[in-house]
């Protein structure tokens, strides 16, 4: 909590060009950002080079960040936009894929469901792609994701939608791979369905 009372002193700061502040404010998102990176990604490496890349982003336009919204909000959209951005080696990820999933000859349920709830993530739209991620697992409320990905809430709960009824497609039995993981929906699998 002690680092949110410093945050708006850093930010101060790293506009004026202090790289220790600036440092500060990496050190405090860092994890935040790299966990929306690999959920968006699906890969390591190509996560940890987006971190990287918004936090360059972020300082390059620091001179413009107003405080109209939250800094972390702001990072958010940074690091969304760099996301949605994403498209080189898109070959090189469904390989990583492929290639982790012929490594798990048995793996346990658990790490299974994993396995398959992040490539049925990666066969979404990315803008649905990051609404999930930011909602469910970066905990954001709808209006909270909204400001991140720069768009209105009925947008968000929109892409929801569209990406847990697409979700459950992919996620259902004889659909893919194996059981449906639990994002809700009908119990017969039908997702024209309520």
């Amino acid at each position: 909590m002690a680092d949110l009372d410093h945050e708006p002193e850093w930010i101060r700061r790293s506009q004026k060009g202090d790289h220790q502040a600036f440092e500060a404010l990496i050190h405090r998102y860092q994890r935040m950002i790299h966990s929306l990176t690999f959920r968006m990604t699906g890969s390591l490496s190509d996560a940890e080079d987006l971190a990287q890349e918004t936090f360059i982003r972020s300082y390059q336009q620091l001179r413009g960040f107003r405080g109209e919204a939250g800094f972390s909000s702001w990072l958010y959209r940074i690091a969304m936009n760099q996301c949605l951005n994403w498209r080189k080696g898109r070959e090189r990820r469904e390989q990583l894929h492929e290639d982790w999933a012929g490594q798990q000859d048995q793996p346990a349920q658990n790490e299974g469901m994993a396995a398959r709830v992040q490539e049925a993530l990666m066969k979404l739209k990315p803008k649905q792609r990051a609404a999930v991620v930011l909602t469910t697992y970066e905990g954001m409320n709808h209006a909270q994701a909204a400001r991140a990905l720069g768009c209105s809430e009925t947008t968000v709960s929109w892409r929801i939608f569209a990406a847990r009824r697409k979700l459950k497609q992919l996620l259902q039995p004889g659909s893919a791979r194996g059981p449906r993981a639990s994002f809700g929906g009908p119990p017969n699998g039908d997702p024209s369905q309520p």
